[in-house]
């Protein structure tokens, strides 16, 4: 509030509180001496007439005359120059007041409390009937006391100060230091975690990359052969037409034979057959199953898979988690048996006695059984598991042969159907 008042009190010419006021007839207010300097610098108007002193006003711009003896002659404005005298009072510094009884001066010193106090204070307040003294003397008798006070404060407080925040300068430097440490130690924590990561990654994106190489390698050949096919037909369609357009008996006649000979060769060429490939095992399902399991610990040995690329048998329409379910499940089933692959080889080689010698298989068999389970009973557990992953690798290798024979002979069909079905053609067309 004080501002804003001080503002209004403000020349807008000086921006100092108003000196001396004296109103433009224009009703506007500004200090004598700024007006006196104004009205030096509109002395220079030619055309004004004698007698008369122009000043223009510096808020309203508007010019007026002034009488001969110039800015003497303005009215002063009495009211705000009383207004400037009193708000110049009342800024000036004030002793302090009580806080508990308002507007009452702090002019005693209690010696018991050590405290200015009003005289309210003395008679009605808090410290009725404590010792008093006048200010002065309070003044002359604690003039001592800073001095006493520096004394106490001696060299060994400043050194155990000193060496206080020294100690804790260097606690607060060793705490950063295990800080830095940590965050060295995170940070080279999760940077190898994630070189780990990335190296399954590429290994992983390594070996999709060489099954699209071998899948381009199966199915480009086919795909250019069959473009091949496509080429020939356009061909044998243009030739046609040409051979239709031909007038000449001994030309068409010999370029129909030439169009026949190409059409049977094109229709016995055989049709490169459909392969359906499939890769095992598909990374949703291989990640699903191997992947909750790690740990970070064990990441770096986490697998990546042996991709290969497969075909499958005629176009079935089952899933390929469908068709590896039943075989899962049946793998699952022979590697329990395990444990028990002692028994089994034995009823293995007990059998093929009893079929190389049907002659007297009872007899035979019990001697053969007694002896044969000694044989295996010297036998130690890692040999029958190495002679178990044998027989498993020479069954999944049959099983892979079979899978091939089972292609070639689909292919074989394949070819068998068209060529029938182009001497049907051909016969049927004669």
């Amino acid at each position: 509030m004080m501002d804003s008042l001080e503002e209004d009190l403000t020349c807008s010419v000086c921006y100092s509180l108003f000196s001396d006021p004296r109103v433009l007839p224009c009703s506007h207010t500004f200090c004598k001496n700024c007006l006196d300097n104004l009205l030096q610098v509109s002395s220079n108007y030619s055309i004004w007439r004698p007698l008369r002193l122009p000043i223009k006003c510096p808020n309203c711009r508007s010019v007026v005359e002034l009488p001969p003896t110039g800015v003497d002659a303005l009215p002063s404005n009495v009211s705000l120059r009383a207004i400037v005298d009193k708000y110049q009072r009342d800024s000036e510094p004030r002793a302090p007041s009580c806080q508990e009884h308002r507007r009452q001066p702090l002019n005693m010193y209690c010696i018991q409390d050590r405290q200015l106090i009003c005289g309210l204070c003395l008679t009605v307040g808090q410290h009725q009937g404590h010792p008093i003294d006048d200010l002065q003397a309070a003044f002359i008798r604690e003039k001592q006391t800073p001095a006493l006070l520096l004394a106490r404060l001696s060299e060994q407080r400043w050194a155990q100060v000193c060496e206080l925040g020294e100690q804790l300068e260097q606690e607060k430097a060793r705490c950063e230091s295990l800080l830095r440490q940590d965050r060295q130690e995170v940070n080279q924590f999760f940077v190898s975690l994630e070189e780990v990561l990335a190296r399954k990654k590429q290994g992983y994106l390594e070996a999709l990359s060489e099954v699209a190489a071998e899948v381009s390698q199966a199915y480009d050949p086919l795909i250019d052969r069959v473009k091949e096919l496509q080429e020939e037909q356009l061909d044998l369609v243009s030739l046609g037409s040409s051979v239709e357009e031909e007038d000449s008996p001994l030309v068409y006649l010999e370029k129909v034979h030439q169009f026949r000979d190409r059409v049977e060769k094109f229709i016995q060429t055989p049709l490169p057959s459909v392969i359906n490939l499939s890769v095992t095992p598909r990374a949703a399902s291989y990640l699903q199953q191997n992947w909750p399991a790690v740990t970070i610990s064990s990441l770096e040995q986490a697998p990546v898979p042996k991709l290969c690329c497969c075909a499958r048998c005629g176009g079935s329409t089952e899933t390929e988690a469908e068709v590896a379910q039943p075989v899962r499940a049946a793998w699952d089933r022979w590697r329990r048996m395990q444990p028990t692959a002692s028994v089994v080889l034995l009823g293995l080689l007990l059998l093929a006695a009893l079929w190389v010698n049907p002659v007297g298989r009872a007899s035979l068999g019990f001697s053969l059984l007694s002896r044969l389970s000694q044989l295996v009973q010297a036998l130690n557990s890692n040999t029958l598991i190495s002679v178990w992953d044998m027989l498993a690798a020479k069954c999944e290798a049959v099983g892979a042969a079979v899978q091939e024979w089972s292609s070639q002979l689909s292919v074989f069909r394949d070819t068998v159907f068209q060529q029938v079905a182009a001497l049907f053609k051909t016969l049927t067309s004669r």
